[in-house]
């Protein structure tokens, strides 16, 4: 039996994959270009003088990795880690030079494909993250998904920047 190609129809939308994950009761999504892999969250080693924002580091196959505590990004309270707790590991770019940045997420829901009538612009008011991390709203199953846009959320620089911006939590 031989593999079909599948027909292209002119009128038919282009989808792409995003990967859904749950950070507090929202649900958030991601262009899955931007996911270099999906690990279980087994705690961190916490590194002195660091901003809140980032958790800690993990040792990834040699490599260390920072971890950023994504609902403190969003000024929210710490993520507790649950059973189903998840490092999402993605590649940022910064100065030509790419570097692997770990973000901690309460679960990975799922990996969907999103048409792209189904996103819309951010909004211009009323979220409650930054609009600039925002690449869309997305509309599946009946809710919205905030679409995030990674390289914005991890700015390597703007990280960095936050080491003189400490808060306690």
């Amino acid at each position: 039996m031989t593999p079909t190609t599948p027909v292209e129809d002119e009128n038919a939308e282009v989808t792409t994959q995003h990967l859904l994950f749950v950070l507090g009761a929202e649900t958030f999504a991601v262009h899955i270009a931007q996911v270099r892999e999906i690990i279980e969250y087994a705690g961190v080693t916490t590194v002195p003088m660091m901003p809140p924002v980032l958790k800690g580091v993990i040792n990834l196959r040699g490599r260390v990795v920072p971890v950023v505590d994504l609902s403190v990004r969003f000024g929210r309270e710490p993520t507790t880690a649950g059973r189903r707790a998840s490092v999402v590991i993605a590649e940022v770019s910064a100065d030509d030079t790419k570097h692997l940045v770990g973000v901690m997420v309460n679960a990975v829901s799922e990996v969907v494909e999103l048409p792209p009538s189904v996103i819309e612009p951010p909004p211009s008011f009323g979220a409650s993250i930054r609009d600039a991390f925002i690449s869309g709203i997305a509309r599946h199953k009946d809710k919205f998904l905030v679409v995030l846009d990674v390289a914005k959320v991890l700015s390597v620089e703007e990280l960095s920047s936050l080491d003189g911006q400490r808060t306690s939590h």
